[in-house]
């Protein structure tokens, strides 16, 4: 029935019945799945779908409702009957349509798999771009950024699905993990979503009035769920637990390693770098010296970098090269801009490529200086007498800085785990 009415009324007169939510709560699967599936589906296709999904879920679970009542009226349904394969979904089919019903809950069972698959890869790609997932090699088969492949990601998914068969062996063994799974999916939906309204500085009466709306139903199934922990739903914790411990770990490192990371004003060592350039007491160290930063102000670098061109062994260069690099949300967008910052000296390249794009730089920054010295630009020629008359191109040399932590760091115990 649609009325709440009669739910109300059980859980009035059998407080126990409170526990039967535990057990109807899979009837709700999918809804977690619309959010991780907005990227690779659209939010059109996703809206216009529901309308004919949710019908057909409301038919079926009224269908299967009226078969019970017809059938089963008054009599009790036992575990055994269970286990002997009774179904109502099965049951309400005719024979005749039975094994057409089986090839069509069976593709639905293959799809729904798919969109997990899909919705791991959005979620990933989007934890590795905010620092909260380790580097992964991402493919795009498409032009959709939201349609992507991890093949890691699918390894470690095929990997995992292997194990959690192996050990739960059947598959009303899962229902504990499953529906505990999908009860802490939907509070954590819910409560980032309300993060999303507080930064959208909407009005704080509409996000107290949907927190509360929201978490008292999914709360009330978190309850009713808590007494399938020890019956396989510790394996859900389990898992989600390892899977924030490393997002956790590597978002808590990378926030230690940036503690250490120094921007300085690049104009401040513009002088010692010509005086570097021009001292022929040192050895030079290439015609050409390219350095990689992560500066996103073409006024900053890494202090490291001038640390390695000035000290120790100073890297005395004609020119030296700044190459920053941007991601962008098109996919095959590749642009870059040149400033001089010293004509024929100190020169930084910013590219903005797309995100189909390989960032393969030696191919990328030999365009760029192919595109200079066409426009006369720049002198990439080797300043070595008897090399530059013959017009004998200068050598390049990518130095790539390696970030790593001390051993003899003073971190707290706890940051050194």
């Amino acid at each position: 029935s649609f009325n709440p009415y009669y739910g109300v009324q059980l859980l009035i007169q059998y407080p126990a019945g409170f526990f039967i939510l535990g057990g109807v709560f899979l009837c709700t699967t999918g809804a977690e799945a619309l959010y991780s599936d907005l990227g690779h589906c659209g939010k059109w296709n996703i809206r216009y779908s529901w309308i004919f999904v949710k019908a057909c879920l409301i038919i079926n679970y009224l269908g299967q409702g009226a078969w019970l009542l017809q059938n089963y009226s008054g009599k009790t349904i036992t575990s055994d009957m269970i286990t002997a394969g009774f179904n109502p979904f099965y049951g309400l089919m005719p024979h005749w349509f039975l094994y057409f019903g089986i090839a069509v809950a069976t593709s639905a069972a293959i799809i729904a798999s798919q969109a997990l698959i899909s919705g791991s890869f959005t979620l990933i790609s989007e934890a590795i771009r905010l620092n909260l997932w380790p580097k992964l090699r991402i493919r795009y088969p498409t032009e959709a950024r939201g349609q992507l492949y991890i093949p890691a990601i699918n390894l470690l998914l095929y990997a995992g699905c292997v194990g959690i068969e192996l050990y739960f062996q059947k598959v009303a063994n899962m229902e504990a993990a499953y529906g505990l799974a999908i009860t802490l999916c939907m509070i954590a939906t819910s409560i980032l979503f309300a993060n999303y309204l507080v930064l959208g500085r909407k009005k704080p009466l509409l996000i107290y009035l949907y927190l509360v709306v929201f978490l008292a139903i999914e709360l009330s199934f978190l309850v009713a769920n808590a007494d399938k922990l020890p019956h396989g739903g510790y394996v859900a914790v389990i898992v989600g637990g390892l899977l924030f411990l490393v997002m956790y770990n590597w978002y808590k490192s990378k926030k230690i390693k940036n503690r250490y990371v120094e921007f300085v004003r690049l104009e401040h060592y513009l002088p010692k770098l010509q005086e570097l350039s021009k001292d022929k007491s040192v050895p030079k160290y290439a015609t050409h010296v390219v350095y990689l930063t992560s500066a996103d102000n073409p006024k900053e670098i890494e202090h490291k970098i001038i640390y390695s061109i000035l000290n120790k062994r100073p890297k005395r260069a004609d020119i030296y090269w700044f190459v920053h690099v941007e991601t962008l949300d098109e996919p095959y967008a590749s642009q870059y801009k040149v400033n001089h910052i010293i004509p024929n000296d100190v020169i930084r390249v910013d590219f903005r490529l797309g995100f189909r794009i390989q960032p393969r730089m030696n191919l990328l920054f030999k365009k760029v200086v192919e595109d200079l010295v066409k426009n006369r630009e720049v002198n990439v020629l080797s300043r070595y007498e008897s090399l530059e008359k013959n017009n004998v191109i200068g050598d390049f040399r990518f130095i790539v800085l390696e970030k790593y932590l001390s051993e003899d760091n003073e971190l707290p115990i706890w940051e050194r785990i």
